[in-house]
């Protein structure tokens, strides 16, 4: 599995890509990296460039033009290994009109977990994905999602006025990164990065998991994959 994300990264990238790259968008200690990009590379699969690997010759039959990888083809891999990461379900979203749906998600394998069912749609403002996305809509599309929207209570927890969710988008303008809690499942705790490429908001990288499971070191630890994966995308 983590041979085929190599593989699928280097070629989703569309550019050459250091180790540390690799090892920072797929969670591969370094160590254990460098003996697979070997491999890779010995087979023809990869080529070395200096420190930076392409793909190889081997993989010729594979490749296609670039703008024919999709955003799926993207991000399946980075949700995955944050789901592998964190062992917590990590998803990413994008934004239809004024709803938020699931293009890619990765369960958890605990017990106890938060599933999202592939290609629901639902309100922007029960999300943390959701909220990430309004935070990155411009001040007149904001407005217009505020004079179109009834928005819906899922739980008693639901931010749905105005004002409030108001001073949510600015908070996610000034930290990068949208929270919720409760708002759309009881028990459940969620944390998302919009990923904005070219100034244009694609989608959003979202993590959520049972609040009994919830602590301080987890969210910074979660943040900063969030922040991570989301700049693979951005850096293009």
């Amino acid at each position: 599995m983590r041979t085929l994300d190599i593989i699928e990264l280097v070629i989703a990238r569309g550019r050459p890509l250091v180790a540390q790259e690799i090892s920072s968008g797929l969670g591969i200690p370094v160590s254990s990296l460098s003996y697979l990009l070997s491999t890779l590379v010995a087979r023809g699969y990869l080529r070395r460039d200096g420190r930076r690997y392409a793909p190889g010759p081997g993989l010729e039959r594979l490749q296609v033009r670039d703008h024919a990888f999709s955003l799926v083809d993207m991000v399946a891999p980075l949700a995955r290994t944050l789901r592998v990461q964190l062992n917590e379900t990590s998803s990413f979203f994008v934004r239809k009109g004024w709803e938020l749906e699931a293009l890619v998600t990765e369960t958890s394998d605990h017990a106890l977990r938060y599933a999202v069912p592939p290609g629901a749609h639902n309100g922007l403002h029960g999300f943390a994905a959701g909220k990430a996305l309004m935070a990155a809509m411009s001040d007149d599309e904001l407005d217009r999602y505020f004079r179109e929207t009834e928005r819906t209570a899922f739980t008693d927890a639901t931010v749905t006025e105005e004002e409030l969710l108001r001073a949510q988008v600015e908070e996610v303008r000034r930290t990068g990164i949208a929270r919720t809690q409760e708002e759309y499942t009881a028990g459940i705790v969620g944390l998302g990065r919009a990923v904005i490429v070219d100034g244009v908001p694609v989608g959003a990288f979202s993590v959520a998991y049972p609040i009994v499971r919830h602590d301080p070191e987890l969210e910074a630890r979660i943040v900063d994959l969030l922040v991570k994966t989301a700049g693979l995308i951005e850096r293009g």
